[in-house]
């Protein structure tokens, strides 16, 4: 049954609509258009007003012209309409061409807008920012560096620094500027080291030093040797735990600022400084000596070091520096009992040594009363922190052998001591009072020994080395004893206040 005719007319308008608002979105067309476009080299020709009408027929009729394109449910397709060349917005439209309909009252303004014409997007930058002239650019285009020419003057490679330039170039290669360094001349390394091996002596910090000495190796160049010759020379005017220290020193420096050969030129240059030496520290070959030996037993330096001397030494301060050396390395267990040899450092020493060591010294200094040999004795020791100890064996040996030559020589140590600010008055104070808790202890041994503590308390007293303070501590055996009848028969206190 056919359609009514009247119907017709305002369908194909429905269709040449549709057709009219076609986006023109060639890639979603059916496949006969695909084809179409390959035949045409992907252009696909306008329909022309007569082949619409000939659809007038009906959209079921079976006669169609050979070009005629249709949709599977009949509707007439036609290609949208673009803005040509002629009619762009950049260049004038040709002579005797009429611009596209609807582009004529654009205005330039409107053409620099940034909203799609199509109505469609979200008003965003076009291409991510990287649109063209005036444009910012991607996120992360900062990160990308420009090409630098290498034959720019300005070009600098730090991966290519030996690298030839392009055959194209003429072959040469880029200049690479090596770092002057002014080399220290033996007093300038004097000045610079001997300052670091001072603060050494008081903080005991060896890395510092290290790092420091690296910090001035190019300085210093070929005179590293004078390192450990300036450590082991400044090490004899002071105490043998900073021997130990200067030591440690060495082994701590060897192969990082220091080499076998600089350690052997240094005792080198000792050896022929001995003679200078000595007037300062008059058994300066001993402690060489020392050093020497105790370098070999740190792997510092090889053993055969001390017979490459064999034969070739002549002074007699230096064969007696290798004869020590030798003699150390040739004991029993010499290489262990080596890590000793400047002894063992003060706050190190265990309790019992200190105390026995403290004990000898007093004994010795009562059979033959040298202050000045107990001062040294008891620096030696380096224990300053544990000087109330002396002061605690003194009185314990006053009060045990109750003789009035002991109160006076310990009283005339103490006095000696005192006043030269070898024992503080801290220490002092702790010595007595350490005496005062023990009396109770020391007095079943010795019967009298609060009388003899009473009359050496006071002896010290007017020799000025105590104060009042220390006095009123003193403590007395509690006895209690009624006196004659004047007194009424009271209990009287015989405290000595």
């Amino acid at each position: 049954m056919n359609k009514p005719t009247y119907l017709k007319p305002k369908m194909m308008e429905v269709e040449n609509r549709l057709s009219e608002r076609f986006d023109g979105l060639v890639d979603e067309l059916p496949d006969e258009l695909n084809e179409r476009r390959v035949q045409n080299n992907g252009v696909i020709p306008e329909e022309s007003d007569e082949e619409g009408e000939g659809m007038e027929g009906g959209v079921d009729g079976d006669e169609l012209k050979s070009d005629g394109l249709h949709h599977p449910r009949g509707r007439i397709i036609r290609k949208a309409k673009r803005p040509t060349k002629a009619t762009s917005f950049s260049e004038p439209s040709a002579p005797g061409v009429s611009p596209t309909q609807g582009l004529v009252n654009l205005n330039r303004a409107a053409k620099n807008l940034r909203r799609p014409r199509n109505s469609l997007g979200r008003g965003l930058p076009k291409k991510g920012g990287a649109g063209g002239k005036g444009t910012w650019g991607k996120l992360g285009d900062e990160m990308e560096l420009p090409w630098v020419d290498p034959r720019d003057p300005n070009y600098d490679s730090d991966r290519e620094e030996a690298a030839e330039v392009g055959p194209g170039v003429g072959g040469n290669k880029t200049i690479k500027l090596n770092t002057l360094v002014p080399e220290m001349s033996e007093e300038d390394v004097r000045k610079a080291v001997e300052p670091l091996m001072l603060e050494y002596f008081e903080n005991g910090e060896s890395e510092e030093v290290l790092f420091s000495l690296e910090e001035m190796l190019l300085n210093i160049g070929a005179r590293r040797w004078m390192v450990p010759a300036l450590a082991i020379e400044l090490s004899m005017d002071h105490k043998p735990s900073h021997r130990e220290m200067t030591s440690q020193l060495i082994s701590e420096l060897y192969q990082k600022v220091i080499s076998q050969r600089d350690i052997g030129k240094a005792f080198d240059f000792l050896m022929r400084q001995l003679s200078d030496l000595i007037l300062d520290t008059p058994d300066a070959p001993t402690i060489i000596g020392n050093f020497m030996a105790r370098c070999i037993a740190d792997d510092c330096i090889p053993p055969k070091f001390l017979n490459s001397y064999k034969g070739h030494v002549t002074e007699v301060e230096a064969v007696k520096a290798l004869c020590r050396a030798d003699t150390l390395l040739s004991m029993k267990h010499g290489l262990v009992r080596l890590d000793n040899v400047w002894g063992v450092g003060g706050g190190i020493r265990p309790v019992k040594y200190l105390v026995k060591k403290i004990v000898l010294l007093l004994k010795e200094y009562l059979c033959s009363c040298d202050v000045q040999e107990a001062t040294r004795c008891l620096k030696d020791l380096e224990v300053p922190h544990f000087h109330h100890e002396l002061v605690y064996e003194a009185v314990v040996m006053v009060i045990e052998s109750m003789h009035e030559k002991t109160d006076e020589a310990m009283c005339k140590l103490l006095q000696a001591l005192f006043r030269s600010f070898v024992i503080t008055i801290e220490q002092m104070r702790a010595g007595f009072q350490r005496v005062y808790d023990q009396m109770v202890d020391i007095s079943i041994d010795v019967p009298q020994a609060y009388s003899v503590l009473e009359r050496w308390v006071l002896r010290c007293r007017q020799a000025g080395i105590i104060n009042d303070d220390i006095v009123k501590k003193m403590p007395s055996r509690g006895r209690k004893r009624f006196v004659s009848e004047g007194d009424g028969g009271l209990i009287k206190d015989s405290s000595y206040w």
